[in-house]
Formats: C-alpha cells, structure tokens, sequence
C-alpha cells in the first residue's frame, strides 16, 4: 500500500508543473489557486457525504486545520507561484526539495522525533542529486534583488509546506484521517484566498478556454484530491521525513515528461544527478536490519 501511495504522489505531483504553466495568464495567480481548491474541496465533501463521513470539525481539530489551510493550501502555493516570477523553475525545486530536511529537522524540533540517520543521508544525496540535474541553470543564475526575493518566497513555501505536514500528522494521530481534513483545510485555504482577493481589488475572471479549465481540473482532482490525500496518508504512516522524499523524486519525474514536451535532453551531468536521487531513495527507505537476540546457555553448576 505504502509503495502505490508514494508511485501515486511522485507520479501525479511530477506532472502539475505542466497544468500550472497552463493555468499562468489572464485570472490571477491567487484565483487560480482558490478555484482549485474550491473544486478540490467539494469533490472531497461529496466523497465523504456519499460515504457518511461528513462530519464538521470540533475542538483541537478545528484549530489544526484552519491551520493546515493557511500553510498547506494557501500561503505554500502563493510563495512558489510567485517565486516563479523570479526563478527558474528548476531552482525552485531544489529549494523545495528540501522538504526532506526540513521535516526531519521540524519533527525533531516539534514532535522530538529522533532523526534515523539513514534518512538524514539519504535526503542529502538527494538533493545532491537534485542540484546535480539542475547545475547548469544554477550556475548561469545571477545574483540580484529579484533572485533574493524568489529565494526568499521558495524557502518560506517550504516551511510552510513542512509546517503543514506535521499539522497532518498530529491530526492523523487524533484520529482525523487526510480525506476529512484535506476537505475542510481546502476550504478554508480557498476561502482565504478569495478574501484576500477580493481586499486586493483583483477582478474576479474566469478563462473559460478548454486549455485552462482542462488544467484547473487536473490539478484539482489528481493534483490535490489524489496527490494530496495519499501524500498525507503517507506522512502518517512513514513520518513527515520519509514520506517528503517524493519533493525530491517528483523534479526528476517532471524532466521526463520535459523530453517530450519541451525536447530537454539528459546529460552525463543529469544522468549522475539521477544515480544520486535513486541512491538517496534506497538509503530513505531502506528497512533496518533487525537484531537476532543471542542464544542463551545454560551451564551445569
């Protein structure tokens, strides 16, 4: 089950940079994203209604998951749709990669997780990895305010993507499971993004071109519904450090779907980034070995 999660959200999630290229023109960026979270949440209320799930949150869980919008749904997206007005796109997934990192070093600030040492390593030679495969747009990267700025915005989606995965998991380990407070997180995270629209004076468009609505509901129903709720099942079943290791994977998938869209080509240099991320995937993931107590013996007195 684990491993049809994981394939699930490293496939899906390596595919929408291709709907959010779709969706950048003419509705503003933060439309944009509540109208997919809009539509996200109410396929996930008719899921739960038509299982008898639907339930309003109460208590702690309220809390936790007004939370969960703001970071998850709203200020995560905002930061990188904006930080691609300032970077490449491959070095602002380098810098969310680093969500392998930052959850370990969160979960052991706020959960006190001990951090495993092969996660540690691994999500190292993954973003190794990373910056391997994206080295030669890094290096012709020059350094001025506006770079600054999309680091700035790239680092601070990060955190607020990690941010939401331990509100995830602190829900999950009250009993709330993801499909439940995806949609109610989804909500509240369009509703802000709505809000926030509207005090800014943005002019509430819709494109109704079959290229846009095409990629709105990709990145709806696959994009959150799906990639969303068994990225977050896999948070509390492997721990936020483990499972944010599809941030890594997901960049190499996106490089794939590129040689046939975009005629990118691999590299000696990229092939090695590949070995790297692949190695970084086996140390994440490998089980450790189990101790075989020692026979005891008895001896005659």
């Amino acid at each position: 089950m684990n491993a049809l999660l994981y394939l699930s959200t490293v496939l899906i999630w390596g595919t929408t940079w291709i709907a959010i290229k779709v969706q950048l023109g003419p509705v503003p960026i933060p439309l944009s994203i509540a109208y997919r979270f809009f539509l996200a949440a109410a396929a996930l209320f008719a899921i739960l209604a038509w299982r008898g799930q639907l339930r309003r949150p109460r208590g702690t869980a309220l809390g936790l998951i007004a939370a969960q919008g703001l970071t998850l749904f709203c200020f995560n997206f905002l930061c990188f749709y904006y930080a691609s007005h300032y970077l490449p796109s491959g070095l602002v997934a380098v810098v969310f990669s680093t969500a392998t990192l930052w959850n370990a070093l969160n979960a052991r600030l706020i959960l006190k997780r001990r951090i495993a040492p092969p996660v540690m390593a691994g999500g190292a030679l993954g973003l190794a990895g990373i910056a391997t495969l994206f080295w030669p747009q890094l290096a012709g990267h020059s350094t001025d305010s506006g770079t600054l700025l999309g680091l700035g915005l790239s680092v601070l989606g990060t955190l607020c993507f990690s941010a939401g995965n331990l509100l995830s998991a602190r829900l999950q380990a009250l009993g709330h499971t993801p499909l439940q407070t995806n949609a109610w997180a989804m909500l509240t995270g369009a509703l802000i993004l709505l809000a926030g629209s509207l005090a800014a004076g943005l002019p509430l468009t819709l494109d109704t071109s079959p290229h846009y609505l095409g990629a709105l509901f990709y990145l709806a129903i696959p994009g959150s519904v799906i990639g969303f709720t068994a990225y977050l099942m896999l948070v509390g079943r492997l721990g936020p450090e483990r499972a944010a290791y599809c941030t890594v994977l997901f960049p190499v998938v996106a490089l794939n779907v590129s040689v046939w869209l975009e005629g990118y080509h691999w590299t000696p240099l990229a092939l090695a980034g590949l070995i790297l991320v692949l190695a970084g995937n086996v140390l994440v993931f490998r089980q450790p070995a189990r101790r075989t107590a020692a026979p005891v013996t008895s001896r005659a007195a």
